[in-house]
C-alpha cells in the first residue's frame, strides 16, 4: 500500500548537504550567487533547510551532472531564459569537450605507438621521424622540436625534424653540430661581441647549415618538405607565402624568440648567422 511522502523535518546545512550529495561549502556558494534562497535560522542561529530546499538542491545536483552551468541553472529556476537557449549552449560546450577528448585520446595513442615523449608532438613531426631507430633522437633534439612547434607550428617543427634526421644519420655533421654548440656556449664567457671570432663562428654556422641542406637534398628530404607544404596547403586552403618562409626559418632565429636573453656576443653571432643564411653580404658590418 502506497503512502504519501511526508516533507522531511528541517535540518542543518551538514545534513542537507549529505542528503543532496553535495557539500556545505557548495550550498553556501549557491546562497551567494542567488541559486538557492537562504533559509531562516533556528534558535541557535544556524540555517534550517526544509523540504523545498532539499528539492532545489536535488535539482541542482541533477543539472550539474548534465553539465548545465550554475548561471544557466539560476536562469532556468527564474524562467528568465528560454530553455532551448540554455540547451543549445550546453550542446556547444559538450561538443567542444568531446573534441578535446578526441585530441587527448589521439595523443595517448601516439604515445603508445611512438613510446617516447616524441608522441606528444604533432603527427606531422612524429610521422616524419617514425623511421629513425630508437635512441637516434637526442633529448635536446626533442626539446628543440618542442620549442620550434611552439613558435612556428607543426609545419615548422616538421621541417626542423628533417635537420635532425640528417644529424642522426650523418655522424660527421652531428660532430660538427656539437662542436658549434660548444663554441656558442663559450661565447657567454665575457667575449666581446665585436671580437673577430664571433664573425668567424657565424660563418662556420652558415657553412654547416649549407652542408646539412645538401645532405637533405641528397637524401630526398627536400622533396619530402615540398610534400609537407602541399599537404598543409591542401588542408588550410590557399596558404600565404609568408607561412613557408616562417617554416624554413633557422633554428637560430627560433632560439632568439625564446623568452630569455643571451650574452651580447652570442646574440650577435646568431644575428650574423641568420643574415648570412639570407644572403645579406653586409652581415659582417
Amino acid at each position: 500500500m502506497y503512502r504519501s511522502v511526508t516533507p522531511p523535518r528541517e535540518v542543518k546545512i551538514g545534513d542537507a548537504a549529505a542528503f543532496a550529495g553535495t557539500t556545505p561549502r557548495a550550498i553556501r556558494h549557491y546562497h551567494q550567487i542567488g541559486l538557492l534562497p537562504e533559509p531562516g535560522r533556528g534558535g541557535d542561529g544556524r540555517r534550517r533547510y526544509g523540504y523545498d530546499d532539499m528539492i532545489r538542491l536535488l535539482w541542482i545536483r541533477r543539472m550539474s551532472e548534465a553539465g548545465i552551468s550554475l548561471d544557466d541553472m539560476r536562469a532556468a529556476f527564474d524562467e528568465a531564459r528560454d530553455v532551448e537557449d540554455v540547451l543549445g549552449r550546453l550542446e556547444e560546450t559538450l561538443a567542444a569537450q568531446e573534441a578535446d577528448i578526441r585530441r587527448q585520446r589521439a595523443a595517448v595513442q601516439r604515445l603508445r605507438v611512438v613510446g617516447s615523449p616524441l608522441g606528444l608532438l604533432s603527427p606531422l613531426v612524429t610521422d616524419r621521424l617514425a623511421h629513425l631507430p630508437s635512441g637516434a633522437l637526442r633529448p635536446s633534439d626533442l626539446d628543440t622540436l618542442l620549442v620550434t612547434e611552439r613558435i612556428f607550428g607543426p609545419l615548422g617543427a616538421a621541417i626542423q625534424a628533417g635537420v635532425f634526421i640528417i644529424l642522426a644519420t650523418h655522424p660527421g655533421l652531428r660532430a660538427e653540430a656539437d662542436r658549434l654548440d660548444a663554441a656558442d656556449a663559450a661565447l657567454d664567457d665575457t667575449v666581446d661581441p665585436h671580437d673577430p671570432q664571433v664573425e668567424e663562428l657565424a660563418a662556420q654556422h652558415c657553412a654547416h647549415h649549407e652542408a646539412v641542406l645538401q645532405a637533405m637534398e641528397a637524401a630526398g628530404l627536400d622533396v619530402a618538405e615540398e610534400e609537407l607544404f602541399e599537404t598543409c596547403d591542401a588542408e588550410a586552403g590557399d596558404a600565404e607565402a609568408g607561412g613557408r618562409e616562417d617554416a624554413r626559418m633557422s633554428v637560430y632565429e627560433a632560439v632568439t624568440k625564446m623568452p630569455y636573453g643571451f650574452s651580447p656576443a652570442r646574440t650577435r653571432c646568431m644575428e650574423l648567422t641568420a643574415r648570412l643564411l639570407h644572403g645579406d653580404l653586409s652581415a659582417g658590418s
